[in-house]
């Protein structure tokens, strides 16, 4: 989390300010504030998320919230630490590379279980009840906001620049954060029962298949779930922890018919 919040400073301190350039979202209010101002972006980011990360406590869940104030307070502390100054000076490698790496460092906290905070977070949120790609989603909400800020203000070559920051971001995130990719999770087992119950803490199916080895003629219980790649390592982690020796095989699903909800670790 802290690795990623640095990418994020990064990219705002390197390559998005130096240039005048928005990052999209929560982020893009702290920064029209602070050139509007001279005040401290990296603060006003922190406020600014504030509230989002309150919402986000509330509608998400305590843990992944806990992680992206995690992730927040880390870039503000690294966004005083980085000097604002640029180190591409043409606005256009400015806003891809400030975008490829801004979205590195928001897909990185995203696959640890957190977020950057901001638009990131009211994503998460929506696409507990739609499967949509996280980047993308990120990317529609931002570009409203730049579009906005086009026509408020006439600056349309910085908008520009900006909505392809944007778009860079969002790519970036889909290829790390991988949250809409479907696995099913086959568990050979000693302990079925208890396995069972664990599973079915998170809002997943769980279906139970008598199985018979075939060298030991030995009878146990398989279970199948379908999950997200994104819920992959904890769910690994929550079968090993109950039953070191079990079998576990992973394959990815090409697409789910009927109910699958969306969740968060």
């Amino acid at each position: 989390m802290i690795i990623g919040a640095m990418f994020v400073a990064f990219g705002f301190n390197m390559l998005l300010i130096p240039h005048g350039l928005l990052s999209g979202g929560v982020s893009s209010v702290s920064m029209i504030v602070g050139y509007l101002t001279g005040g401290d972006i990296g603060w006003l980011y922190f406020a600014a998320n504030f509230p989002i990360l309150l919402w986000g406590y509330f509608s998400v869940g305590r843990r992944f919230v806990m992680w992206s104030m995690l992730s927040v307070a880390a870039a503000t502390l690294w966004l005083q630490l980085l000097p604002v100054r640029a180190i591409a000076h043409d606005p256009l490698l400015g806003a891809v590379f400030g975008g490829v790496i801004v979205g590195f460092g928001s897909g990185l906290a995203l696959r640890q279980g957190g977020s950057s905070g901001g638009f990131d977070i009211i994503a998460s949120i929506v696409t507990r009840k739609r499967d949509l790609p996280v980047g993308m989603l990120v990317f529609v909400l931002n570009g409203t906001i730049i579009l906005a800020l086009g026509l408020l203000i006439q600056d349309w070559d910085a908008a520009l620049y900006s909505m392809l920051a944007i778009y860079a971001a969002g790519k970036v995130v889909d290829v790390i954060h991988v949250r809409h990719i479907k696995v099913t999770v086959f568990i050979v087992t000693c302990h079925p029962e208890s396995m069972r119950q664990k599973l079915l803490e998170r809002p997943r199916g769980v279906t139970v298949i008598r199985t018979k080895g075939a060298y030991s003629s030995a009878e146990q219980d398989m279970l199948m779930t379908v999950t997200t790649r994104y819920e992959l390592a904890e769910l690994r982690k929550s079968v090993l922890t109950l039953d070191p020796h079990a079998f576990i095989n992973i394959v990815e699903t090409v697409g789910v018919v009927g109910g699958f909800r969306q969740t968060h670790l």
